[in-house]
């Protein structure tokens, strides 16, 4: 019997004959690891114990003590929904049901639920759960599989697209219940631990909108009750973060149906935030050596399809016609950048050129995608292209990271690396992608930078490294990134004299700092919980007479910081009221002033930690606020 290799995380090599499958290896290894073997990581993807291998797969044996094993649990936890489901109404028509970062999903349809039903739905799901029934996996001859999904057309799409071709095709089975289902799957449904019903919305099938509108239901599962009780606190703490709850109670944004989806409005106090990150950006940007540029929100698209954007990203982009010309609203902004480059003579000597914009860009997500700042139609990039000499690239790049850390630690937030390799959908040739990937590797490498390699999430002309922001609740956001381009130069026939003076073809890179500003300001209302740094604060002292007979003295100190965001609370009420809702506001500081304080020309400070102090000096207090805000101190410390 011929016999065939795997590589195993290590990077030894293992033979094992041809035809074995996951759990077959992992017996070779060794018979409690054969035991242990839930299911495999095959080349990055998550597969049954029963798949079998081909010759020069990396494989990872999955166990329970995996960090994968969660998301197996998770996707038996899908089917048990599933089973409830269909035992408490036997009518409902299933479409797909995979596991999540946070639990699971199943769209069904063919049944009206809402969220009081999803207690009886959860409470039968714990039956099955207590039945401990065994999950086997099924080999069917594929007409017979497709004669029983006759009435769901979901399933005989499934067939038709993800299986096409299958025969035999794979079924999981527990109890009555079984699904048509590519696995992997735990060995029985004991051993889901917890068990919880979360939410329902609605769902496109296929994400598209020209589709049948389906029933989705959210839940989760873990392997202990304590776990899922840790999961459900951090849960609640987060939908009282939640960005769009913040916008409306602080005014800093709305999206109106009536002006459309996906489009954000951005109100005094949000624009005002918006203002404070693009003056830092700008204030790295300059300090780097960058020029600022600016380019109109549209492009005939003759630009698009030089670009290599109308060939790959069209289904995306918004277009219109114009006097009988297509045109296109930008999804990205650097063939203007490229536009620009090109108008100019170059020489080995100008570059590294460096241009950057807060260029809004639109891009046609599907309307069930969109969710506040998070996912919207119209954003806004803080992009920034670098045209260089291939031997500046490692220079640049480095350059572009110190500052993306720099915003990190400016924030208080945590960075995870990742580098995005070729996609399928790409331009340019093998030798290009592999040089480009090269070099941003040893970029990584050389500052010792620990990184994850997502393979195939590259931009589709480079590969790139991506940076995740890690907020306050643990939860991960796309962020910065830094993308090297050999094909943009090449399409654009972007030239510079060398020092041979003959043309040569700089290499270009795509930047972003921020990332989105929607993205981004959505990051720091939740892991602020909107209580800002007092730098960024929409308002950033409010000023509380005691009566109306301090309002006098009110605005003198108002006119006394007039280089601050300062309101005066004017309305009639108490100070207790006046204090409870500027604390409600996330004001960093108040300055509360009485007959008292007007006599002896002092102000009583408090700020949004509820500490107060007396009888403060106007101007040592103006002269800390100075040095809180230029410093960009993440905390009000005048009171620490």
């Amino acid at each position: 019997m011929s016999e065939i290799v795997v590589t195993l995380p290590d990077g030894s090599e293992l033979s094992v004959a041809e035809g074995s499958t996951v759990e077959d290896v992992a017996f070779e290894i060794g018979p409690g690891l054969g035991r242990d073997t839930v299911a495999g990581v095959v080349d990055g993807d998550l597969v049954d114990k029963a798949t079998p291998l081909s010759d020069g797969a990396d494989l990872v044996i999955v166990t329970e003590d995996s960090d994968e094993y969660l998301r197996v649990l998770r996707h038996s936890a899908a089917h048990v929904f599933a089973q409830a489901l269909q035992r408490l109404y036997p009518d409902a028509k299933l479409a797909i049901g995979p596991p999540t970062d946070d639990g699971f999903y199943y769209d069904v349809t063919n049944v009206d639920l809402d969220s009081e039903d999803l207690a009886a739905i959860e409470a039968e799901a714990e039956e099955i759960i207590a039945e401990d029934l065994d999950i086997e996996r099924e080999e069917r001859p594929r007409e017979e599989v497709v004669a029983g999904y006759a009435d769901n057309p979901y399933k005989r799409d499934i067939l038709e697209t993800e299986a096409a071709g299958e025969d035999p095709v794979t079924i999981y089975r527990q109890g009555e219940f079984e699904d048509l289902c590519q696995g992997p799957h735990v060995e029985s449904t004991g051993e889901i631990g917890a068990f919880k019903l979360l939410n329902i919305s609605s769902a496109y099938w296929r994400g598209d909108e020209d589709n049948d509108t389906l029933t989705r239901v959210y839940g989760t599962a873990f392997e202990s009750e304590e776990e899922m009780e840790a999961y459900l606190e951090r849960r609640r703490e987060a939908q009282e973060r939640d960005h769009r709850k913040l916008g409306q109670e602080l005014d800093l944004f709305s999206i109106d149906d009536t002006t459309g989806p996906g489009l954000p409005l951005y109100h005094p106090n949000g624009k005002r935030v918006l203002d404070e990150l693009s003056a830092f950006a700008r204030e790295m940007n300059l300090d780097a050596g960058y020029d600022p540029v600016e380019t109109p929100h549209l492009f005939r698209t003759e630009l698009w399809k030089k670009s290599g954007h109308y060939e790959n990203y069209v289904d995306d982009m918004f277009l219109l016609d114009v006097n009988d010309e297509e045109y296109g609203l930008k999804p990205m902004n650097c063939p203007g950048h490229a536009t620009i480059f090109e108008q100019n003579s170059w020489s080995y000597r100008d570059l590294p050129v460096r241009y950057f914009e807060d260029g809004k860009v639109y891009r046609k997500e599907q309307r069930g995608e969109l969710s506040g700042l998070s996912r919207v139609w119209a954003f806004t990039i803080d992009d920034g292209h670098v045209f260089v000499r291939p031997d500046q690239i490692e220079d640049e790049v480095n350059l572009v990271m110190d500052n993306i850390f720099r915003v990190f630690e400016t924030f208080g937030l945590d960075a995870e690396v990742a580098l995005a390799t070729r996609p399928e959908k790409s331009v340019g040739s093998d030798e290009i992608w592999e040089r480009a990937e090269s070099q941003l590797r040893d970029v990584l490498d050389s500052q010792d930078i620990a990184y994850d390699v997502e393979a195939g999430d590259g931009a589709f002309y480079g590969p790139k490294i991506d940076f995740a922001f890690e907020d306050a609740l643990g939860r991960k956001w796309d962020g910065p990134t830094v993308q090297l381009d050999f094909n943009m130069p090449d399409r654009f026939d972007l030239t510079y004299t060398g020092e041979d003076n003959e043309d040569h073809r700089p290499v270009m890179l795509h930047r972003a700092l921020y990332g989105s500003y929607e993205r981004f300001l959505m990051v720091l209302i939740e892991h602020f919980d909107g209580k800002f740094p007092l730098w960024l604060a929409p308002e950033q002292v409010r000023i509380l007479p005691v009566s109306d007979d301090n309002l006098g003295y009110a605005h003198r100190l108002k006119n006394e910081l007039d280089d601050f965001r300062v309101e005066i609370e004017d309305r009639s009420w108490t100070v207790g009221r006046k204090i409870q809702q500027a604390h409600s506001d996330r004001v960093p500081y108040m300055l509360i002033v009485g007959d008292d304080e007007e006599a002896s020309g002092a102000v009583s400070v408090r700020d949004r930690k509820e500490r107060e102090r007396k009888d403060v000096d106007r101007e040592a207090f103006a002269a800390h606020l100075r040095a809180e805000r230029d410093e960009k101190r993440i905390e009000p410390d005048f009171l620490d």
